[in-house]
């Protein structure tokens, strides 16, 4: 990757250069959102920078359990630009998608500031100002917040209850079933993530899993093509939010069935029980008025994110989630990039960011009243 352009650090007597150094974008984040912006804004001659709080871009995916696939095959995980090695009908493996995202940053020779993450954001001077966690200083005219809305594990108020007894785990501290103790594991949560470390728990340990509401899985191939193709070509992954189909696919959710129903995981011996409602000491209660002695939770209940360093007025409702409209801020020259069904149900997958970061980048280019000066990224020589 290139060089990454000098940032003014308070501590070194020139904080007034800040402002002559004044970059045309910032985008934070350098996942697949951050990425994808990146290789749009190399096509419009703005002077830009990523920057990323992971010391290694690619991280946010190590970090995860060890056995974890993205859900889309790789023919709808790739990026503009660059495809991903592989069979096309298979699942990329965490540290495979991972690896792709480095290539990706270094192929496109994008500037990515890695290890040092916005520790505030604000407006100053008609500028934006980024104080980094090294108190190193960014200014630029506008920015795109692609840090995405997956950062925090969620952990329910009744986790306080379990006595220091039972082992309490995320999806982010989860890795294997060697991190859980033996004898009785609880997974609270039957999402994607729920589904997969209990079934592969059930190799090992006494598994249960609690359940929410009601979820659809559809099958991982209609009439030979994978079903994302069919709900791409058919128009379902450009749902918007407010249509019919897309508070449908809100509502409902579904993701792909991959051996992962709940009478799939029964037959792995998986307990799919109802939803936690309560616990004591090492005793769960279920909504059922059933109960279970635990050695070990791990909470797949969502994620939440981790929006406090975001210090302008307006940007945030009262619940500190983004407010956006389509990407858009009431802030100008502000934008984010990334986030759950910001224009479809393909914003937060890797297949709908293309588009999505076209048209982002097309709104800060106009903002900041940028000629187009290529249309594609040619890798350099």
């Amino acid at each position: 990757m290139r060089m990454i352009p000098e940032v003014v650090h308070p501590d070194d007597g020139r904080t007034a250069e800040l402002w002559a150094k004044t970059f045309d974008v910032l985008v934070i984040g350098a996942g697949q959102a951050g990425l994808a912006a990146g290789y749009r804004l190399a096509g419009t001659g703005c002077s830009f920078l990523i920057v990323d709080r992971q010391a290694r871009i690619g991280d946010s995916w190590r970090g995860r359990y060890d056995s974890l696939t993205l859900f889309t095959p790789r023919a709808f995980s790739m990026l503009p630009g660059l495809s991903l090695d592989g069979a096309p009908d298979g699942y990329p493996t965490r540290d495979e998608f991972a690896d792709y995202l480095e290539t990706y940053a270094d192929y496109f020779d994008l500037p990515v500031l890695s290890g040092n993450g916005v520790k505030q954001l604000r407006l100053r001077a008609g500028r934006f100002e980024a104080t980094l966690d090294d108190g190193r200083k960014i200014a630029a005219r506008a920015v795109i917040v692609a840090t995405g809305a997956f950062q925090k594990s969620r952990i329910p108020p009744v986790a306080a209850d379990f006595d220091n007894t039972v082992k309490q785990l995320t999806p982010d501290t989860y890795r294997n079933p060697g991190d859980v103790p033996r004898g009785a594991v609880l997974v609270a949560g039957d999402g994607a993530s729920g589904r997969d470390i209990a079934a592969e728990l059930s190799v090992t340990h006494n598994v249960a899993l609690a359940t929410g509401r009601r979820r659809r899985l559809f099958p991982e191939r209609i009439l030979g093509k994978s079903t994302w193709w069919w709900l791409r070509i058919l128009g379902l992954m450009k749902a918007k939010p407010g249509s019919l189909a897309g508070r449908l696919m809100r509502r409902t959710d579904p993701f792909p069935d991959r051996g992962r129903s709940l009478d799939d995981l029964r037959v792995l011996g998986v307990a799919v029980v109802p939803r936690l409602v309560g616990a004591d000491g090492r005793t769960a209660f279920f909504a059922d008025g059933s109960t279970r002695e635990l050695n070990c939770v791990i909470w797949c209940a969502g994620y939440h994110g981790d929006n406090a360093w975001l210090d302008i007025p307006g940007t945030k409702d009262p619940h500190g989630r983004f407010q956006h409209e389509g990407g858009r801020t009431s802030v100008p020259g502000l934008f984010h990039l990334g986030l759950p069904w910001q224009r479809n149900r393909a914003s937060a997958l890797v297949m709908g960011i293309e588009e999505d970061a076209a048209e982002i980048v097309a709104f800060v280019r106009d903002y900041l009243n940028v000629p187009m000066t290529q249309t594609q990224v040619i890798r350099p020589g």
